[in-house]
């Protein structure tokens, strides 16, 4: 299984955010979207950064409430993790677990067509897994 079939189940929305907006804006889009990270625009589309809840938290818990007033360029991850649509699931676990970064953006020809959580991969792992049990119990109730 690879990353495309996830997001043709999940969808393709990408929520972005400009690098020049405030981290309270780009807060409330988290909310608003329910969401934990967006990923930072430039002009033409292209990912600069990544912006996570936790990047938020870490800016507010050494700066005080003066750093929601920081621009989202400030605060984000730039050197930013990306995978392929085409990527493994499991390969993109473990790629998470290493990095141990919970969002990915998602790439093809070299283009964003979306972005991924560790739940949307452990979703579909148990999905995934428990349709193996139930295929393994009918073949066995059918044997026997």
């Amino acid at each position: 299984m690879t990353i495309d079939q996830i997001l043709k189940d999940k969808g393709f929305a990408i929520i972005s955010v400009k690098a020049g907006e405030t981290l309270a804006a780009a807060a409330q889009t988290l909310d608003g979207k329910r969401i934990g990270a967006v990923v930072a625009l430039d002009d033409d589309g292209g990912i600069i950064g990544v912006l996570s809840e936790r990047d938020i938290v870490r800016h507010v818990a050494r700066q005080g409430a003066v750093a929601l007033n920081l621009n989202v360029g400030d605060a984000m991850t730039r050197d930013v993790i990306k995978v392929e649509s085409t990527t493994k699931i499991d390969d993109a676990l473990q790629l998470m677990t290493d990095r141990r970064i919970r969002h990915l953006p998602v790439m093809s020809n070299g283009k964003l067509v979306g972005v991924i959580s560790i739940g949307d991969l452990v979703k579909w792992k148990i999905a995934e897994t428990e349709a193996e049990a139930e295929a393994m119990k009918s073949y066995l109730s059918a044997q026997y």
